[in-house]
């Protein structure tokens, strides 16, 4: 996944200049804590020493580079301050609970039932009330302890399926029809909350319980606010952890070769040596400018902030007209469980190529799909492997300073907080999840497909059993734009299957020749217009699979 996706090319323009250096949104620096600790490695793993003696591609005529450890300093990156080449750990105040997490696109919130979602191991419930406004609560019924995002909305209250307990606005149950009609609801018969906003399009929540919901926190992204920007938001569920999401997402090095020929924006041959200029580091994150060595003048200015957003920013003036237009990429992650993740991914600019008007949104989210389908084989291979490990990335990346850099600040920076999560995977250290992960099953047998298939669920039709492999539900689910239109080309398909069946039938019963023509013509173009739906169905539904292309 790139930090400019491929499908970010429909809004830039090639008849603009180069971007102009401002910082954006830039914050002050925080003090930081420093906190000795041993001059020695945090694990019992041996210094890793290059002997194989590998080079890099020389052309022919070249010098051939010195093969010496002591020259890796010169390409790898190395210590960024004086504190980590004296061993010391930088650490910083930290609580994953007081934060705000995106939960979901507020386009694409369910009116009709409730949803399940998790922060970390935290498991919630988000549902609008009869009013239209937005509840969350723990996703647990406290009668028999049943999921209530199982449940469904009966006159705006959230009604659990189990035994039908009804719960609305600060979790307060209102109904249990098993009491009998003189006794009163128990006090402790409601469920916890968590603190929601709306802001910009997105639902955040505060999942602190003990220090009040701080609204300063809650993350503003100015080029969204801007007089005539446009965005395309999709969001996507993803097997493997949030942190090698965000690696993925604030690595542009592996995208020409990854993304090869995805759109035109990606290129194996324009992998190159990037240059990096990292402007701020904080207990909150850091940001900085990236480039093209090729290209000087043409640089974006990315920005990493707790706990998971990541925007990509360019500012390109107008030669003609002097205006300026800015660009985004914004990623939003959220901790859904170990090894799983789901991301909000919102790409926009003031300035939005003509061509791009004649796509349909629908089309660009199942090539964002396409696109985290590329990275999902060796991403969760790399998920797998760090859990097997267990040693900090320190003692199994090899970071190069023109590719990774901000790969290294990253997993600095959770060296600096990782002892505030549940769990991390740090540069120099590593705090293993406590907890095994919860195994989900998709279901077994034609009765439990037909319920996954149901509306209220999302799908429409036995085959959509849940499965991140599966297109369909890493997005599809949870978009309403590409739900309504996948079920419009399976009704067409439906509609035009029927409709070259009877003019078949009719084209054999009928005499005239010329009749007979028309009528076969007609069923001919009723069956490509079937095959074109399946098309765009399977568009939205496959499976991934890995293929391999020969060069």
């Amino acid at each position: 996944m790139a930090l400019f996706h491929p499908f970010l090319s429909h809004y830039s323009t090639s008849l603009l200049s180069p971007v102009t250096h401002k910082q954006l949104g830039a914050t002050q620096p925080q003090p930081l804590k420093l906190v000795p600790v041993a001059h020695r490695p945090p694990f019992n793993v041996p210094t890793r020493k290059t002997k194989c003696g590998a080079v890099a591609d020389i052309k022919p005529g070249a010098p051939a580079p010195l093969e010496d450890d002591d020259e890796d300093h010169k390409v790898l990156v190395g210590p960024t301050s004086e504190q980590e080449r004296r061993g010391d750990r930088i650490v910083a105040d930290y609580d994953w609970t007081e934060e705000w997490y995106p939960l979901y696109l507020t386009q694409d919130i369910p009116e009709d039932a409730p949803l399940g979602l998790t922060v970390f191991d935290k498991q919630l419930v988000l549902y609008r009330d009869g009013n239209g406004v937005l509840q969350c609560y723990q996703d647990r019924c406290p009668h028999r302890l049943a999921k209530l995002s199982e449940g469904q909305l009966i006159d705006g209250r959230l009604e659990c399926l189990y035994h039908g307990w009804q719960f609305e606005g600060a979790g307060k149950c209102v109904k249990i029809p098993q009491l009998p009609a003189d006794a009163k609801i128990p006090r402790s018969a409601c469920v916890k909350t968590y603190e929601v906003r709306d802001s910009q399009g997105v639902v955040w929540v505060w999942m602190s319980h003990k220090t009040p919901p701080n609204p300063a926190k809650v993350p503003w992204f100015e080029n969204f606010d801007r007089p005539g920007f446009q965005d395309t938001s999709t969001t996507h569920e993803l097997p493997y952890d949030h942190s090698i999401l965000l690696e993925n997402l604030m690595d542009p090095a592996h995208v020409p070769i990854s993304h090869d020929r995805t759109d035109w924006s990606a290129k194996r041959e324009d992998a190159q040596p990037l240059r990096f200029e990292v402007t701020e580091r904080t207990d909150r994150g850091f940001a900085g400018w990236w480039g093209k060595t090729t290209d000087q003048s043409a640089s974006s200015f990315l920005r990493f902030e707790a706990p998971c957003s990541l925007q990509n920013n360019r500012e390109i003036v107008d030669d003609k007209t002097g205006e300026t237009h800015y660009f985004s990429g914004l990623f939003l992650c959220r901790p859904t469980g170990q090894g799983k993740s789901m991301l909000i991914v919102r790409f926009g600019g003031t300035k939005r190529s003509p061509l791009a008007k004649l796509f349909p949104k629908w089309y660009f989210h199942q090539n964002a799909g396409k696109v985290f389908e590329q990275d999902m084989g060796f991403l969760s291979s790399q998920n797998e492997i760090l859990i097997k490990e267990k040693v900090p990335t320190k003692n199994l990346y090899l970071n190069l300073k023109s590719s990774d850099t901000w790969v290294a600040e990253y997993r600095k920076w959770m060296d600096k907080v990782g002892h505030g999560m549940p769990y991390h995977f740090g540069h120099s250290t590593i705090s293993l999840p406590k907890e095994p992960a919860v195994v989900e099953h998709a279901p077994a047998g034609l009765v439990a497909g037909v319920s996954a298939s149901l509306p209220a669920k999302g799908g429409i039709g036995t085959m959509h059993a849940p499965n991140l492999a599966n297109r369909y539900f890493r997005h599809v689910v949870h978009c309403k734009e590409c739900r309504n239109v996948v079920k419009a080309f399976q009704a067409w398909k439906n509609y035009l299957s029927a409709i070259a069946v009877a003019l078949t039938a009719l084209a054999i019963l009928i005499s005239g020749r010329q009749w007979k023509a028309l009528l076969l013509v007609s069923a001919a173009v009723c069956s490509g217009g079937v095959y074109a739906c399946s098309a765009a169905v399977a568009l939205n539904t496959t499976n991934f699979i890995r293929t391999h292309r020969r060069l």
